[in-house]
């Protein structure tokens, strides 16, 4: 086996050929391998690469230097093709996958509050500086992990900052700084936007180059999906998203809540809460499968101190008549007779359940004492599905299922009066129609953060009730 620390490019890519031409592999061969560890450039290109034609990143030749390497062992005993750096007798190669096995080992069985020094010593096989940034619960600040390793970092805005750019279009921004480009990529966990990683470049690596940006994103993702697992087995990544001390009932809500962002090729689901430190009564539950989206939103008030716990039997109900199979007159009916049964009669709960068929776009709904769904499409004003009032679950009346059809690309908006009765001091209340066509054009998920964050604004955090609210884009037929 052939290791080299300082072997210029050009004589590693003279290697490189002569163990290609003893591999007995075709040019096409060579390229389907080269491809499958990830490599981006095309047949013709790695052709004129081994020919000395064509120069290649660091990252791509050792791609092909392990793509020949793999077919080498399979012959026993022939010479190897050397990589960019020496890997001592660990022949795992450089690069993306390099990174990614890193990441996953280091991530086994590790503390939640090791994870971004994991994530940051995985980061340096791609020959990257990596710093994890957090989103808090109000979705106003970016907050650096781990604090200690970044002493110089502070808190960013996420309306008023690259790293909030990234965030706020889940994806990526490159930036041009006295010190080298810095790049920003959204951490995701699925659609969930967690927070954004912070990536330097060490060594040779060009955070300009298209293939290394993509490599990045996907090990954002991947990232993004070990933090939010990480998060649901222990505190100590999730004290530095929250600013403020929960009370016990906002602690059980938020705790019931699902991903506050979820989607499919055929929906996109997206929803918050507040006030977010202090949230009382108001919940919301979503379910998408490969035909089907089903929608909920319930509402206890927050005027006693029995409201989280009777929101919350709500929302077990209907979960769990969901999961059985049951339609929205089931679930509705699981709903009554939790809270009859739990609480006595007396006690209600405001809410909509909505169900959308995803190969059409019909769109059935139960309205029970709260507010009508708004869809929002290609017209001016926002449409009320239904406008009468319905008796609110735990009441016993009568309550009718609506149809209507959702047009492509139409957004549909369940919300509790908490949002629309949000008002200044002199009494003016939230305009949600407006605030929802100034967030035109956004992913649901920044709707929402948007809209509540407006809200919030308007009202200087004086919610009347507590508002909730859950937004849903259906592209259109398959």
């Amino acid at each position: 086996m052939i290791t080299v620390s300082s072997l210029q490019a050009a004589e590693q890519r003279r290697v490189v050929a002569e163990c290609f031409a003893r591999s007995g592999l075709t040019m096409e061969q060579l390229w389907l391998r080269y491809f499958a560890l990830g490599g981006d450039v095309s047949e013709v290109d790695l052709a004129a690469y081994l020919r000395g034609v064509l120069p290649l990143p660091r990252i791509q030749r050792d791609m092909v230097a392990h793509a020949v390497n793999e077919r080498l062992d399979e012959l026993s005993g022939a010479r190897r093709a050397p990589y960019s750096r020496d890997v001592g007798d660990d022949s795992r190669p450089r690069g993306l996958l390099a990174a990614l096995v890193g990441l996953l080992d280091g991530a086994q069985r590790v503390s939640p509050e090791r994870l971004p020094a994991i994530i940051a010593a995985a980061g340096r096989a791609l020959d990257l500086e990596l710093t994890v940034y957090l989103a808090d619960y109000e979705q106003r600040q970016l907050h650096p992990l781990p604090a200690e390793s970044a002493p110089d970092r502070t808190p960013l805005p996420i309306e008023a900052s690259t790293a909030g750019q990234a965030y706020r279009h889940a994806g990526t921004v490159l930036t041009e700084e006295p010190n080298g480009p810095r790049l920003w990529t959204a951490l995701l966990d699925g659609d969930e936007r967690m927070g954004v990683l912070e990536i330097g470049a060490a060594a040779d690596a060009d955070l300009h180059d298209p293939a290394l940006r993509t490599q990045c994103q996907w090990f954002a993702s991947l990232s993004g999906h070990l933090i939010a697992a990480a998060m649901r087995y222990g505190d100590g990544l999730d004290t530095t998203r929250r600013r403020r001390r929960r009370g016990p009932t906002t602690e059980l809500l938020w705790q019931n809540l699902p991903p506050l962002t979820a989607a499919t090729a055929d929906f996109v689901v997206a929803g918050g809460i507040e006030p977010a430190y202090d949230v009382r009564g108001v919940t919301f539950d979503y379910a998408l499968s490969d035909t089907t989206a089903w929608l909920a939103i319930f509402d206890a008030g927050r005027d006693t101190v029995s409201s989280g716990l009777v929101v919350s039997a709500a929302l077990s109900a209907y979960r769990s008549a969901r999961r059985e199979g049951q339609d929205l007159r089931g679930q509705e009916h699981a709903v009554d007779k939790a809270l009859s049964a739990q609480f006595g009669d007396g006690t209600t709960v405001r809410g909509t359940l909505a169900e959308v068929d995803l190969t059409q776009g019909a769109l059935r709904h139960l309205e029970a004492g709260g507010e009508p769904p708004l869809v929002l499409g290609t017209g001016p004003e926002p449409t009320t599905v239904d406008s009468a009032r319905r008796p609110p679950f735990g009441d016993g009346g009568s309550r009718r299922i609506e149809a209507s059809r959702l047009q492509a690309g139409d957004l549909l908006v369940l919300h509790t009066e908490g949002l629309t009765e949000a008002r200044t001091a002199d009494g003016e209340r939230f305009a949600l129609a407006d605030s929802l066509d100034a967030s035109a054009g956004q992913v649901p998920p920044e709707i929402v953060r948007r809209v509540l964050d407006a809200a919030k604004s308007h009202c200087r955090n004086g919610f009347p009730g507590d508002a909730g609210l859950l937004i849903a884009r259906w592209p259109g037929t398959r």
